[in-house]
């Protein structure tokens, strides 16, 4: 039987101050491709991975940029073992890696782009701090309760909204400080088992981010969206994305919109069930591990299992 393989991108909250340093190492392939991305970027990206603290990374100009580096560094390496993605998709951020592994955007197009939006986002999120006396506007994890039961508690409170549906035992929360503090209270007294804030730098995927959305359309007037070459899945529809305009609209839609990752595990699996000829592989590309416990949740979980690569290790351990 042919292998297909399935690369799963992570998004924001997935960096980790020295990520990639070992692969950089072993494989002149990776740093080439970071070096690349620092003349595009004009920032050092190396330094940026390896020098940086977890507070400097974790700012949207940083991270998405970071994260996205990372990501296609990694593939890179992967591609040169003769490992290619059949489809692709990506948790928030990693939507963009994933829109460079299915030829939607150049090389050059995706870092520019990612730049754009991180600056973008990071300076929305401090306005609307400083309109919040100084407050930052997150996310936080829902442990422990089905998203129905998240939804509707979000609803009821001001400035808060179900952002990352993730899987049926956790779904991502966005709002401002005090709309947070008010409703992981509701949702612990609700019988959550934990909520968990996270380390990203604004209420991302909600109608709180509109300003930004706004500014990033303009931003990307000017870029060419080719249709995808591959099967590739989005976050706003949950659904194939099949054309680059169609792609280049929801690009914008997804700052101000859920993220229906489970809709998406759920066509992707469907995908991989019907070709039932193909051996299929799932990769988590990029740092972190978060995508591939989330698949594990998934009714795919058991038949194929995800592999986190992100270390020499892991790149050497796919075949």
């Amino acid at each position: 039987m042919s292998k297909k393989f399935a690369f799963l991108f992570p998004g924001q909250g997935a960096q980790e101050p020295g990520m990639m340093k070992d692969i950089c190492d072993a494989f002149p392939t990776a740093r080439k491709i970071l070096d690349k991305i620092s003349e595009i970027a004009g920032i050092n990206v190396p330094d940026l991975l390896w020098k940086s603290d977890a507070a400097f990374l974790s700012r949207s100009d940083n991270s998405q940029l970071a994260i996205t580096a990372a990501s296609v560094a990694t593939m890179s390496v992967l591609e040169e073992k003769g490992i290619v993605p059949a489809s692709a998709m990506g948790f928030s951020l990693g939507e963009f890696p994933a829109l460079y592994a299915a030829g939607v955007l150049s090389f050059e197009d995706v870092i520019k782009v990612v730049c754009q939006r991180g600056k973008i986002m990071q300076s929305v999120c401090e306005e609307i701090a400083a309109e919040n006396e100084g407050h930052a506007p997150g996310m936080s994890a829902i442990l422990g309760l089905p998203p129905e039961k998240v939804i509707e508690i979000a609803n009821g409170i001001d400035d808060v909204y179900a952002a990352n549906l993730n899987s049926v035992k956790q779904t991502v929360i966005s709002g401002t400080f005090d709309g947070l503090a008010a409703a992981e209270k509701a949702f612990t007294e609700a019988g959550a088992r934990r909520c968990v804030r996270l380390a990203v730098a604004g209420p991302f995927h909600c109608p709180l981010m509109q300003k930004a959305a706004d500014e990033f359309e303009k931003a990307i007037a000017g870029v060419q969206f080719n249709d995808p070459k591959i099967a590739l899945f989005s976050n706003v529809t949950g659904e194939k994305a099949v054309s680059g305009a169609e792609i280049k609209k929801n690009a914008v839609l997804h700052l101000t919109n859920p993220v229906r990752w489970t809709d998406e595990e759920a066509v992707l699996g469907a995908l991989m069930t019907s070709e039932s000829s193909d051996e299929w592989q799932v990769l988590e590309v990029g740092p972190g591990r978060v995508l591939g416990g989330l698949w594990k949740q998934t009714e795919f979980g058991e038949k194929w299992n995800c592999s986190s690569i992100n270390t020499v290790d892991t790149i050497n351990g796919v075949n």
